[in-house]
């Protein structure tokens, strides 16, 4: 990966003006699925990653979810530069339109209500080095997409042993003491349930000396791009709707 020192001049505040970054080449782009093609390319990566963890489910994942085309989702996909394989894709949904996938297993606390939530979702990547960079930049590509959105936290329901890959983001248990809860939306497949502050990522990452920090906050990557051609996030239904949804049990 190519990396070049070069000075940030479009800080979102004062504190980040003139922060100095580097400028980093990934050997894969990250970019929003908008036709079939990419979404045939999505589905094929989801279901061989699932495969290797979870083959009973992975059986049921060989065609897009409802889920893939419900308003406020959106879906990410890595892809080698060299030769155009997927090698990572993620799903994004808001409760700017409905509820999030897993509010159909639990009824978030009052501290998550009222507020502008993402969920990732359906996270898969190839084996390997390449995909464990992947992986990391298709957060960085989440958190992006909702510092630009105005997402207040991302909210992710993580089986054993990939919880820790969270906790270890900083991520904090939405319901601390319960562990692992079954997700009726998800095979009643046990999945701990943690939330995360976009806010105020950049200050704790950075006084927590986190491993990560420079690649999330101080690197440029061009190769990861989460807006279409007109140069506008394809989803910006965070941003302007104004209804709130209704939160209630599964």
């Amino acid at each position: 990966m190519n990396r070049t020192f070069t000075l940030s001049t479009t800080a979102r505040n004062d504190s980040d003006a003139f922060l100095p970054q580097t400028e980093e080449r990934l050997p894969f782009t990250i970019r929003v699925v908008k036709d079939e093609g990419a979404l045939a390319k999505a589905v094929r990566i989801r279901q061989a990653a699932y495969g290797r963890h979870v083959p009973e489910l992975a059986k049921t994942l060989g065609a897009p979810e409802s889920y893939d085309v419900e308003p406020g989702a959106v879906i990410l996909l890595a892809e080698s530069k060299m030769d155009g394989e997927a090698i990572g894709t993620m799903r994004i949904q808001t409760n700017a339109v409905s509820r999030l996938g897993v509010e159909r297993s639990v009824l978030l606390p009052d501290w998550l209500q009222q507020q502008r939530l993402s969920e990732a979702t359906r996270l898969g990547v190839s084996e390997g080095r390449v995909g464990h960079v992947a992986k990391i930049a298709l957060f960085k590509a989440y958190y992006q997409y909702c510092l630009e959105t105005g997402v207040e936290w991302m909210i992710t329901a993580a089986r054993s042993p990939l919880d820790r890959q969270y906790e270890a983001l900083m991520f904090q248990d939405v319901f601390p003491g319960q562990g692992f809860i079954p997700m009726l939306h998800i095979g009643n497949i046990p999945h701990r349930v943690m939330a995360f502050d976009v806010a105020s990522a950049r200050k704790r990452w950075e006084q927590g000396g986190h491993r990560l920090f420079d690649f999330m906050v101080r690197t440029h990557h061009p190769d990861i791009d989460i807006r279409d051609h007109g140069g506008r996030l394809v989803d910006d239904q965070v941003k302007t709707h104004e209804a709130r949804p209704v939160h209630i049990a599964a």
